[in-house]
């Protein structure tokens, strides 16, 4: 008998959501057949069996999220489980028997509207170290901080106090209105932990919206959930502030067009799209405005520059946005960059697309243009600092040399981080971008 455990799937991979299954309890399969489609927080990916065999358990149905390292196949010659029983919550699954992936809940419910509950106190990383290091509960420090938060100093003299000689703070009420849905105690205390690190926040549960009308409900999995979680941490922990502009871009669709007639038939995706030339004048942007390419650690509080340009380009892979990273831009043609951008189209619709084509992003760009849309404020990619925001091209009346002429104008909206940036570092930025989008020339030069 051969265990398989879901393998390493990319840094930072630790789940994935099962999509299809290859394979059924008997049936035979050889090493690198498809053996179970998952997807992740980043993308689908099909995992080919590891060896020759049969099949005589699988762990997980479609929909099931399985974890790596634990076991979703089993090989071997001998009796066939039809599937792999769940194992109660705290007993040990029995040897050489899969455990099926049972989500854990927390059914208690709310005894009364008001649930007592200890808040977690607000500190600092480093000082909840040295809590641990002093084998002291920090929850039971006075915090003298600032926002309520505890000190280094705090809990230095929580440790110089005989164990046992102190009191425990009094408990925080977490408020559920009469009338509303009280949902389980991971609820509650959630938001008790949520309100004690965000001054002001006030959580409650959900209504139930189905005393209204009809609902339907749909699990939040895998790519959407890992949108719907970066960009919580990014709108909380970055103060956005967003920088518009337009760019006049009448010579380059004319230059666009004729070298995609031109080129019309060559057969090597090259279709010139006007995101390429836009990275092209985000990465000159970048070189003469350093502060877009950096990441600010706020624990060490110290601004990491990157010296490579990675430009990253949202798209809709139809369950989520995914965020394929074009590498090294500052050395590649036009004609490379619109070639990877056709490749990770494809690949995103397709669901092909390999997690390690999403790392190491620097600089993230999303245009809704092909969709429409005057105008956008996107959020960070966090830990980036700066994402650019393409509007649709559309022909507008302008004025030039005292003449109105219609000219075809890119809205851009260039949204960044204002703790290592300030407003005149993006005008610069915006504006390198404008004066090189105006005039295709230089952005030939920088190729």
């Amino acid at each position: 008998m051969f265990e398989f455990k879901l393998p390493d799937l990319g840094e930072g991979i630790h789940e994935g959501e099962v999509l299809k299954w290859h394979v059924a309890v008997g049936d035979a399969i050889k090493t690198d057949e498809p053996l179970v489609d998952v997807e992740t927080d980043k993308a689908a990916v099909t995992i080919p069996s590891p060896k020759t065999g049969k099949i005589t358990a699988l762990n997980g149905n479609v929909g099931d999220t399985i974890h790596v390292g634990q076991v979703i196949v089993v090989f071997g010659d001998g009796e066939v489980v039809a599937a792999a029983a769940p194992v109660p919550a705290g007993a040990a699954p029995a040897k050489g028997v899969p455990t099926k992936a049972v989500p854990v809940k927390i059914a208690a419910a709310v005894p009364a509207v008001e649930a007592g509950l200890r808040r977690p106190v607000p500190a600092a990383p480093a000082t909840r170290r040295l809590a641990r290091e002093l084998k002291v509960d920090i929850n039971l420090a006075t915090a003298t901080g600032p926002g309520g938060r505890v000190t280094a100093d705090d809990v230095r003299r929580l440790a110089a106090i005989p164990a046992g000689s102190y009191a425990t703070p009094a408990e925080t009420h977490v408020h559920i209105p009469a009338g509303e849905v009280k949902d389980d105690q991971a609820v509650v205390e959630f938001a008790a932990h949520a309100a004690s690190v965000i001054p002001l926040l006030d959580l409650s549960p959900m209504p139930d919206f189905s005393k209204e009308g009809p609902v339907e409900k749909e699990p939040l999995r895998s790519i959407r959930r890992k949108v719907a979680r970066k960009m919580v941490t990014s709108m909380i922990l970055v103060p956005h502030v967003a920088h518009m502009d337009e760019a006049d871009v009448s010579e380059l669709e004319t230059f666009r067009t004729r070298e995609n007639a031109r080129r019309k038939g060559n057969g090597d995706g090259a279709h010139l799209t006007m995101l390429a030339f836009v990275i092209k004048a985000v990465t000159a942007g970048l070189k003469a405005t350093p502060s877009f390419n950096a990441s600010l650690d706020p624990f060490k509080e110290e601004i990491i520059y990157k010296k490579y340009y990675n430009i990253g380009i949202a798209v809709d892979s139809g369950h989520g946005l995914i965020v394929p990273v074009i590498k090294d831009t500052e050395r590649k043609s036009i004609l490379k960059i619109s070639q990877e951008i056709h490749r990770y189209a494809l690949q995103a619709r397709e669901g092909t697309i390999d997690v390690g084509d999403m790392r190491g992003g620097t600089f993230t760009i999303t245009n809704v243009g092909p969709l429409g849309g005057t105008a956008l404020i996107p959020t960070i990619n966090y830990p980036e600092v700066a994402i650019l925001g393409m509007g649709k091209v559309q022909e507008k009346p302008v004025v030039r040399e005292g003449q109105i002429v219609i000219r075809k104008m890119l809205p851009l909206t260039l949204a960044f981080d204002h703790r290592i940036a300030d407003g005149a570092d993006a005008a610069r930025f915006v504006t390198e971008m404008v004066r090189q989008l105006s005039d295709p020339n230089l952005l030939l030069l920088e190729t």
